[in-house]
């Protein structure tokens, strides 16, 4: 089996179906192709890069770039990266396609979706705590009776 660096090296992009929810709404599991490019130059800030966390590859966005690094969050985590460094970057998301059909990256609808996407993240936020926060009340009191 050919190794996502290996295949970016051999043919300079890497197809494939996502694995994980850590990018939804935007992209979802089993449904979505992602097309990641060799990156040219430093990324900018909504680019979404894909890199490697110690054995795991990691797709996810950049929120801000930092003079040496990066800070970088999905967009359905809570949790922003701190310290993404240039040489972890493998490749970086050029093409999207959903059911049959590409997303336009530089189009209007999906720059403002990325942009309005991580300025409601402090909303997001406080969401998905008070969602959790709920069930696990929930399941107390389900398994109180």
């Amino acid at each position: 089996m050919v190794s996502f660096e290996e295949e970016l090296e051999r043919s300079g992009k890497l197809v494939y179906r996502n694995v994980g929810v850590s990018m939804r709404p935007l992209i979802k599991q089993d449904r979505d192709i992602i097309i990641i490019s060799k990156p040219e130059g430093r990324l900018k800030k909504y680019d979404v890069p894909l890199y490697k966390r110690g054995d795991q590859y990691v797709l996810h966005r950049v929120v801000k770039v930092c003079e040496d690094s990066y800070v970088i969050l999905g967009d359905n985590c809570l949790r922003k990266e701190y310290g993404i460094k240039e040489e972890q970057i493998l490749g970086v998301l050029t093409s999207l396609v959903r059911n049959g059909k590409e997303v336009d990256l530089n189009g209007f609808g999906y720059r403002f979706y990325s942009r309005a996407w991580y300025f409601l993240y402090p909303v997001r936020v406080i969401f998905m705590k008070a969602k959790s926060l709920l069930g696990r009340l929930v399941r107390r009191c389900r398994r109180a009776r």
